[in-house]
């Protein structure tokens, strides 16, 4: 069965930078669109980025100009940079995939990332 594996969460200052990678084992998400997702305390999930496979991607309106999303199908990693962190980033992220960025049916079980101020 299909499983993500995200990396390269952490403890980082307000203005930081980081770059997660999305994984996948027992499978592969090639020719499927990948999405990350957060979830920060007490709130719901939120959708950060898509990429399809032909490379399209969208954002969500809080992260958009300071996110990248990016698949590398040699490697079989999709990624996503964040610059200029916020304490607001401060979430779960999550990685997923399915037939659509907002129609996901496998997740990962996510990378904490905490931005102080």
């Amino acid at each position: 069965q299909l499983r993500l594996n995200e990396s390269g969460g952490g403890l980082v200052q307000a203005g930081d930078s980081l770059r997660l990678s999305c994984v996948p084992s027992g499978g592969h998400f090639s020719g499927s669109p990948v999405a990350w997702y957060r979830q920060a305390p007490g709130k719901q999930r939120e959708y950060v980025a898509g990429i399809t496979s032909t490379h399209n991607t969208s954002y969500g309106d809080s992260v958009k100009g300071r996110f990248t999303i990016s698949r590398d199908d040699v490697k079989h990693t999709v990624y996503l940079q964040m610059n200029s962190l916020k304490p607001e980033d401060t979430a779960v992220y999550y990685c997923g995939t399915g037939p659509g960025t907002r129609y996901i049916n496998y997740w990962g079980s996510g990378t904490q990332v905490t931005v102080s101020s």
